[in-house]
C-alpha cells in the first residue's frame, strides 16, 4: 500500500530510523514541503540524493530507499533557511515523485523491518558496542556518552542503525547500510566499517 508524503531530498546525509537529526533546509521546494508536513501530521519522507550538487533532483537523482520521519521542531533563520529537527520512524521505498502545491510529494511504500533474535545476534551486538567504544575514544567528534547510550539498546536493528548514523563514512556507504534489511548483516557491515575507520584513526 502506498501513500503520498511531502519529500525532503537530502544532499549529504542519510537519516536512519529511531534517530533524531537536525537538518538545514534552504531550497524553496523543500521549505514548502516542510511547511506542508507541519500543517498536517508532521510526517515527511527523507531520502538522499545521488549527486549532492543537484538543485532540483528528479526521481532518477534520488536513492530508492529513505525514511518516513516526523518533523519535531522548526526554526526559521534570518537568512531564509530553516533548521528542523527530524526523527526517523521507519524505512520506506520511493515509488514515484508527484508535483504538489509548490513542493514535491513522494509516493512511498513502507518496508517491513526484519527481526533477528537469538545468540548470534546478541553476541554481535556486544561486539559492535565494544568496537564502538574504541571508535568513540579515537573519534573526537563523538560525544563521550554516545557509547553508553548505545549500550542501552536491546534491539539489533535499532543498534545497527544507531551505530551507522554515528560513523564518519561516505553517503553511499550509509545508504548501503540503510538498504540492508537484515539486522545481523547490517551489524556485520557497521563492524567492518568501524574496523576500517579505526585503522585510519590509529594511523592519524
Amino acid at each position: 500500500m502506498t501513500r503520498l508524503l511531502p519529500i525532503l531530498p537530502l544532499r549529504d546525509i542519510v537519516v536512519f530510523p529511531h534517530r533524531i537529526v537536525p537538518l538545514f533546509v534552504g531550497r524553496e521546494k523543500s521549505v514548502a514541503a516542510l511547511e506542508a508536513a507541519m500543517a498536517t501530521d508532521k510526517e515527511l519522507f527523507l531520502v538522499a540524493q545521488l549527486d549532492p550538487g543537484e538543485d532540483d533532483p528528479d526521481r532518477d537523482a534520488l536513492y530508492d530507499l529513505g525514511v518516513v520521519a516526523t518533523a519535531m521542531q522548526l526554526l526559521k533563520l534570518p537568512d531564509g533557511t530553516v533548521r528542523v529537527l527530524v526523527e526517523g520512524l521507519r524505512r520506506a521505498k520511493l515509488i514515484d515523485l508527484v508535483p504538489s502545491d509548490g513542493y514535491m510529494a513522494a509516493e512511498v511504500e513502507d518496508v517491513p523491518e526484519q527481526l533477528s533474535e537469538g545468540p548470534e545476534a546478541q553476541a554481535l551486538m556486544r561486539s559492535v558496542i565494544d568496537q564502538f567504544e574504541n571508535y568513540a575514544k579515537l573519534n573526537k567528534r563523538l560525544p563521550p556518552e554516545t557509547g553508553i547510550q548505545l549500550g542501552e539498546i536491546e534491539d539489533p536493528s535499532i543498534l545497527a542503525d544507531a551505530v551507522a548514523s554515528n560513523l564518519s563514512i561516505k553517503v553511499a556507504d550509509k545508504q548501503a547500510l540503510l538498504g540492508e534489511l537484515d539486522p545481523v548483516r547490517r551489524m556485520e557491515m557497521v563492524f567492518a566499517f568501524m574496523e576500517g575507520e579505526l585503522g585510519v584513526l590509529q594511523v592519524e
